[in-house]
């Protein structure tokens, strides 16, 4: 689960984490008003969307007089913004944030992730702030400084204080950096996050450190743990069959191929799209149905397929263990009849009551291509896509 900025910038305030003041506006009205609200200009004005890249889009502005922010903001709100993260569809602005400009003196950039190789919570630190942290790690490696975490002590202030060393922040801005860094690290464990990201952190010519920019990522399974966190959910800025998904514990992912996967496991899942490209197609989506389905689930997982418009295709791929093979194709067969399928469908299935299910799809009189192995199913629904 992702949010937007201001409500990262919110959270990090509760933890006294320093972030410039700012607020959400909805209007070129209201947000000329809260520029005036927070004092003195320059001000800047930053699209909301859940996407990185903003100010090489148009995202981000700065402003001089209120007049002008109202302006900006007017222009931005409506707006379809393009960057390296949305595609080319782009998202569309509904909000912007107002906040105060700042006199910069240097960049960085910080993080806390979830290092799975080494499973400690690990921090990421740059002198390169204000560039995507991939560019920096394939052109400049040795400016990434890494100190994981002992998830039994935490971070300790030696590691802060090398990291700030590191960055080259030396006299007063050792300790500042030492107290940021032990709030976000705190923040980090409190809300449960997989990441927390500054780009940039900046350090004024006033002598102060500031999060000018924040991202969360939240684990989404320990969002239950955090009610107001998931209050913070916009679902206008995330794939709307993603979300329906969600509501019925479907693990789904969008992806830009037209052959739909259906399947139990998300390593079979994996699996299933690395041989559907190996065999010459493009996987549509990552639809794992999970261990437990129900015929309900398998059967609004097949219309969330289908709602997909580039999808030509499909493949169910199943290995039945806990869940049953006839279960599988009762919700294939219930599914296909609600949606009136038009396109080829290509079913493998393996394992528990296999015997069973094969019945049921041969009975059913739907046109349903049977499959005998993972590789045999790819082949067939790439061939039966082609021919379309």
């Amino acid at each position: 689960m992702n949010i937007h900025e201001y409500q990262a910038k919110g959270i990090l305030r509760k933890f006294g984490v320093p972030v410039p003041d700012g607020h959400v506006c909805y209007n070129g009205a209201s947000a000329r008003e809260w520029a005036k609200r927070l004092g003195d200009g320059p001000w800047v004005v930053k699209a909301q969307i859940h996407a990185g890249g903003r100010g090489k889009g148009g995202g981000v502005k700065l402003a001089r007089t209120s007049d002008e922010v109202r302006m900006i903001a007017r222009d931005m709100l409506g707006m379809t913004l393009r960057t390296h993260q949305t595609g080319p569809e782009g998202k569309v602005v509904t909000r912007v944030l107002v906040e105060n400009g700042c006199n910069i003196e240097g960049e960085f950039y910080l993080s806390f992730v979830v290092d799975r190789i080494t499973s400690k919570v690990t921090v990421m630190a740059s002198t390169e702030g204000g560039m995507d942290i991939e560019e920096v790690a394939a052109q400049t490696p040795e400016k990434i400084f890494r100190e994981a975490i002992d998830p039994l002590v935490g971070l300790t202030p030696f590691q802060s204080r090398n990291l700030a060393f590191n960055l080259g922040l030396g006299g007063k801005l050792t300790g500042k950096a030492v107290k940021l860094l032990e709030g976000l690290y705190t923040t980090f464990i409190a809300c449960d996050c997989s990441l927390l990201e500054i780009n940039p952190l900046v350090v004024t010519k006033e002598g102060e450190l500031l999060c000018l920019d924040a991202k969360f990522g939240f684990d989404d399974n320990a969002v239950f743990r955090h009610p107001k966190i998931a209050d913070l959910r916009d679902y206008d800025e995330e794939d709307p069959n993603e979300v329906e998904a969600s509501q019925h514990d479907l693990s789904y992912v969008s992806l830009s191929g037209n052959i739909g996967c259906l399947v139990n496991g998300a390593g079979l899942a994996m699996a299933t799209m690395d041989i559907i490209k190996y065999s010459g197609g493009e996987p549509a989506n990552f639809l794992d149905v999970g261990g437990g389905a129900t015929i309900e689930r398998v059967t609004e997982a097949f219309k969330i397929i289908l709602t997909d418009k580039n999808v030509k295709g499909i493949l169910v791929n199943i290995f039945g263990g806990i869940m049953k093979c006839d279960v599988i194709a009762t919700g294939v067969i219930e599914a296909a009849k609600q949606v009136s399928l038009q396109v080829p469908l290509v079913v493998r299935l393996e394992g528990t009551n296999v015997d069973k299910g094969k019945e049921l799809l041969a009975a059913s009189g739907l046109n349903i291509i049977a499959a005998d192995g993972m590789a045999d199913g790819a082949q067939k629904i790439v061939r039966a896509v082609a021919a379309c």
